[in-house]
């Protein structure tokens, strides 16, 4: 019986570095800010990457980070992001405010933790440093649809080619964004090249036993599909890394 607008709370619509060298974007920031801004570029580059599969020009100019993120669809590009980077979520009710992981933030398909009378605010990425690589690659039916299986792959490498940290979201591949633990968990500390793109993306289809099957595709071509996903993304974002 109320449509609440949002659009003159001028607090929620403000990015900025915070003190501890994080990057805070406010819920109301739209898609557009984050694809022309300098700061994005340059503190959260795996923001900008994904900014170009993020559905239409119309919709990037009206659609908002917070809304992605609240709406939780596990086939979006931002919630990938977000749990590959650790972000996290600041939310605010009369009760107070708290903060939640990005991990534990998506429970289902459309499913957050957020009470009925709790808004999202904002969320809080680290800035990555040193060698660093990113890339989001995704397969959809037509360029805006929402994808069959998608990647969003960060990687950091010390001085002698040595994977510092890395993380690998995966989109489409389950009711909530995914985070390729197994995958992660092998590559850090080998060297790169060690293990092949293809390597990779096989390990980032560890687990995941609950895949959806859908008109698009039967679960295993969904699997299928995200193993050579993620074998793009990570040979873009090691060699963006190496390059450094």
């Amino acid at each position: 019986t109320l449509l609440v607008d949002l659009n003159k709370l001028r607090e929620l619509d403000r990015l900025h570095v915070t003190g501890d060298g994080g990057l805070r974007i406010g819920a109301m920031v739209r898609h557009s800010q984050l694809e022309h801004s300098d700061v994005i570029a340059g503190y959260a580059p795996l923001i900008a990457e994904a900014m170009p599969l993020v559905a239409h020009p119309q919709i990037r100019n009206r659609g908002t980070l917070g809304g992605s993120i609240a709406h939780a669809d596990p086939a979006a590009e931002y919630p990938a992001v977000a749990v590959a980077l650790d972000a996290e979520m600041e939310t605010l009710s009369p009760t107070g405010g708290r903060t939640i992981a990005a991990t534990e933030f998506f429970t289902g398909v459309w499913e957050t933790p957020l009470a009925s009378d709790e808004i999202l605010t904002a969320v809080r990425f680290p800035v990555w440093s040193g060698r660093r690589g990113f890339a989001v690659e995704e397969f959809a039916r037509r360029h805006g649809d929402f994808a069959i299986a998608g990647a969003a792959v960060a990687v950091e490498l010390d001085g002698d080619d040595r994977i510092r940290r890395c993380g690998i979201g995966l989109l489409g591949l389950g009711s909530t964004p995914r985070r390729a633990t197994a995958a992660e968990s092998e590559l850090t500390g080998r060297r790169l090249g060690e293990l092949t793109p293809e390597d990779v993306g096989e390990l980032s289809m560890t687990g995941l036993d609950d895949v959806p099957a859908d008109l698009s595709g039967s679960a295993d071509y969904r699997r299928r599909v995200g193993a050579a996903i993620v074998a793009q993304a990570w040979l873009a974002a090691t060699k963006e890394a190496a390059d450094a």
